[in-house]
């Protein structure tokens, strides 16, 4: 299969409601439509964690952000074009999204993604992808394909061909939350 045609069925899964396993720029994903509330509610229930511990949504560019924070930081543009490690980051005023995977605060975790397979992907979409880590909650993340477990191969709709064959470390994102009053906190280095 070419990642074209690989591209392809994952986004006919995504509109449909679907959820997938993914490549990302960090470590192998669980994704849905970051705008469809029943794929959300999916995806906390595969990853049997509770709901109100908020996920990290993916796209293909800083301008894509406008779209899901009613007001972007001007700091917020300079990290993503600076980072030099995938950076996901926590920002106030979340609009157009799911409800459920909006945080209490207003808040949503936002990650501009690089790597050629999650960034075709999210453009390809032309919506914020679900990016939360390909493991049961509380246990290890999936770095590679060859870490998901068959538990999670089951419980998705599609799993992605690209990228299986990698064995190599990879390590979750960065973590900044950006807030109103200009205050940055790091969360995770």
């Amino acid at each position: 299969m070419t990642r074209e045609e690989d591209i392809k069925k994952a986004v006919e899964v995504l509109r449909k409601g679907g959820v997938i396993l993914y490549p990302t720029d960090t470590v192998w994903g669980i994704g849905c439509d970051a705008t469809n509330a029943e794929a959300v509610a999916k995806v906390y229930q595969i990853k049997q964690r509770d709901d109100s511990k908020a996920m990290i949504c993916l796209v293909d560019s800083a301008m894509r952000m406008q779209r899901y924070v009613r007001n972007v930081p001007n700091v917020a543009w300079d990290l993503v074009e600076l980072a030099t490690k995938p950076t996901t980051l926590i920002l106030d005023d979340a609009v157009n999204l799911a409800p459920n995977l909006i945080a209490e605060d207003g808040s949503v975790a936002l990650r501009v993604t690089a790597e050629p397979f999650s960034k075709e992907l999210c453009y390809r979409f032309q919506k914020a992808l679900v990016s939360t880590s390909a493991n049961i909650s509380g246990q290890p993340a999936a770095s590679n394909y060859k870490d998901i477990s068959e538990e999670l191969l089951n419980a998705v709709d599609y799993v992605c061909w690209s990228r299986r064959q990698e064995h190599k470390p990879h390590t979750p994102s960065c973590i900044i939350k950006l807030n109103k009053d200009g205050e940055v906190t790091v969360i995770r280095k």
